[in-house]
Parts: C-alpha cells; sequence; structure tokens
C-alpha cells in the first residue's frame, strides 16, 4: 500500500477543487437544492468535457480513462467537500460500476460511453419499502414474455431517480436475483420525487407496470456483481463523507478565529481548543479508513475490499455526522439558522449516513466478513 499520493493525483485534486469553488459554491448549492432537477447540466457536461469527471475510472476501452479508485476518490472527496449538487454518486459509484461489475460485454460496450462522456445520466434501483440494501430486501419482480422481460413493482430512494436516462434495476426472477436496464422514458414507469432531509441529493420511488427491460448479465448472476457494487460504493460514499467533514471543519476553524467573546477570539478558550482538536482527530482517522478502502479497490481483493469498505461506511458516516454537528455548536446561534451553510453539511451527513445502511449495518457486515 502506497501511503502517499502522485504528483498527478495532487494536481488532479487542485483542479477539481477549483472547478467546484467556481460551479458549487454555497450560492449554487443553495439554488440547486430549490431546483425540482437538483443540478445544472451545463455543469455536468463540463464535468463530462473538461474534466473527464464521469469518465476516470471507466476502462478505456468503453470511452473511459482508465484511472484508478484512489483518483476516483479524490475526486469524491472534493465533491462532497463542495457539496457537489448532481447525479455524479449515482452515475458514478453505482451505475457505472455495476456495469463494470456484471458480467455484459455488450452492456458495458453500449452503456458506458454515454456515461462516461455526460450524456447518459445513471442510476442503481435496489432498495424498496423495506429500506433494505441486502440480497434478501429484493422482493421486486420480473418476469419474461415473448417480447422480453417485463418489470412490475416498486423502487425507492433511488439517488436521482427521477431524471436518470437509464434506470439499473435489482429485480428478482424464479431463477434469483438479476439485473435490468431499463430507459428512462420507458412504458409504465412512473417517477416520484420524495421529500427528504438532504435536498442537495436527490432521491425517488420508481414505480413499474409491466415495463420493458433489457436482462444484464444472465440470470441469477447479479447479485455478486450486484455486492461488490455496494462495497465500491460505500468506499466512494466514505470519501466523500471525509471531504464533508473536513470542510465544516475548516469553517469551525475559521469561525473560532474571528468572532470574539470577552475580548479575545473564542478559538482561545479550551473548551472551543479541545472540540476542534476532537473534530480532527475523527477526521483524520476516518480519511485513514476511506483511504485504506480505496486502496484495497485498486488492489482489487475481494476479501479485502469487503472488510475494508464495511469498515470505512461504519466510521465515516458517523465521524460525518459529529463533526457537523460539532461545527454548528462552535458556531452557537448563528449555526442554527437557515441563512447560515453549517445546517446545510449537517443534513448530508445525516442523509449519507443512511443512504446505504446505517452504520450499525455496516459493523454487522464487518463483524460478519470477519467470521467474528
Amino acid at each position: 500500500m502506497d501511503l502517499t499520493f502522485s504528483q498527478e493525483q495532487d494536481e488532479l485534486r487542485k483542479v477539481v477543487r477549483l472547478f467546484l469553488a467556481k460551479h458549487s459554491d454555497e450560492a449554487t448549492v443553495r439554488r440547486l437544492a430549490a431546483d425540482p432537477r437538483g443540478h445544472d447540466p451545463v455543469v455536468w457536461r463540463r464535468m463530462a468535457g473538461e474534466l473527464g469527471l464521469q469518465g476516470l475510472a471507466i476502462p478505456e476501452e468503453y470511452g473511459g480513462f482508465g484511472f484508478g479508485y484512489v483518483d476516483l476518490g479524490i475526486v469524491f472527496e472534493e465533491a462532497g467537500r463542495a457539496l457537489l449538487c448532481g447525479p455524479y454518486f449515482a452515475t458514478v459509484a453505482l451505475a457505472a460500476e455495476a456495469l463494470l461489475r456484471c458480467d455484459d460485454e455488450q452492456a458495458r460496450r453500449d452503456l458506458l460511453p454515454g456515461i462516461a462522456s455526460g450524456e447518459t445520466v445513471a442510476t442503481l434501483a435496489l432498495t424498496e419499502d423495506s429500506g433494505r440494501w441486502d440480497e434478501q430486501g429484493i422482493r421486486f419482480t420480473a418476469r419474461n414474455t415473448a417480447d422480453g422481460p417485463r418489470l412490475t413493482g416498486a423502487k425507492t430512494y433511488v439517488p436521482d431517480g427521477h431524471l436518470a436516462d437509464l434506470l439499473l434495476v435489482a429485480a428478482r426472477t424464479p431463477a434469483g436475483v438479476n439485473l435490468f436496464a431499463v430507459d428512462g422514458d420507458a412504458p409504465g414507469l412512473v417517477r416520484t420525487p420524495l421529500p427528504t432531509l438532504d435536498q442537495t441529493r436527490k432521491q425517488a420511488r420508481l414505480d413499474f407496470t409491466d415495463t420493458p427491460a433489457r436482462l444484464i448479465g444472465t440470470e441469477d448472476t447479479a447479485w455478486p456483481a450486484l455486492e461488490r457494487t455496494l462495497a465500491t460504493a460505500s468506499v466512494l460514499l466514505a470519501a466523500e463523507q471525509v471531504g464533508g467533514a473536513a470542510a465544516a471543519l475548516d469553517a469551525a476553524v475559521d469561525y473560532a478565529r474571528i468572532r470574539v467573546q470577552y475580548g479575545r477570539p473564542i478559538g482561545s478558550f479550551q473548551g472551543i481548543k479541545h472540540k476542534c482538536a476532537d473534530m480532527l482527530v475523527e477526521i483524520e482517522s476516518a480519511r485513514s479508513a476511506a483511504y485504506a478502502g480505496l486502496w484495497a479497490l485498486d488492489a482489487d481483493d475481494d476479501t479485502e475490499i469487503a472488510v475494508a469498505a464495511a469498515l470505512a461506511q461504519a466510521f465515516c458516516s458517523e465521524a460525518f455526522t459529529k463533526v457537523a454537528g460539532d461545527n454548528i455548536q462552535v458556531h452557537g446561534g448563528i449555526g442554527f439558522t437557515w441563512e447560515h451553510p453549517a445546517h446545510l453539511y449537517f443534513k448530508r451527513a445525516k442523509s449519507s449516513e443512511v443512504l446505504l445502511g446505517t452504520p450499525s449495518y455496516h459493523r454487522e457486515l464487518l463483524a460478519t466478513r470477519l467470521g467474528i
């Protein structure tokens, strides 16, 4: 494991941070959070056309650039720092990864180039009303007809499902769990945006009624690929959470330097010093867990990935929530107001904490994978 970043990776971080500072500032985040679409299509195209972010870790034969997961983790960390609004997590961490893991070369050649170019917004529809992210939680059904597979049922809590051009839907057949591709404008599909705590990341309910679909891979082969996809997404979400927590700490420290009480900056008070120090310890520990997961992904060791992903998500979720809450405490009364950005990070932290399963769920996964 190489614990240092290369010069190229440092430059990638710098370029992405500068881009997001311009296109994901606080005013933009608030505007897009109130926009039903939840993102700016022009910025989305620029992310692909100028920076190649959507295709960064997609292999070159599918229109991407073939970078590693450590490089992709840097992008997610910076996206979390800037509270990027848009379908980047759904498209890159979920949909693209699912296509890469499923054994269907033709589907990869057909669908990944559109994702890499920024032309296709995609997502993974896995969870149902139970909110479970495991294999037993999939009750949605598909049936084979003379005209191909048809889907009937509902998926919910689908990230960016309200606008995705491509939906990858996990469904059961008599053979087992399978993955199906559905066009966003397919007949029989009704998409309903959901009210959520964190409006910077949109979610939707998807209702299917005899909706035509395309089978990805062969029957009863999807769950191992989906399990690996969720592990990868957990690590990338952990990197995003580290970025958000780091931004919250920076805000707390900056405020502690300028806020004066009793004739001195509040950062000189022992209580504030200790709180900020504790925040830093949480972030550095979370960063170590997230980076260990990214290096495991690049090493492509299934056993190590399974353990590192569960550990990273269990720890980073709680660390981000704690740091975001402490940021509000350091700011005092102003930190509780709508006008201050502290609540935006806290809401992102709370929603991310359950996005791929609760911390207790990931601790249970970790214990199982360690044989405890």
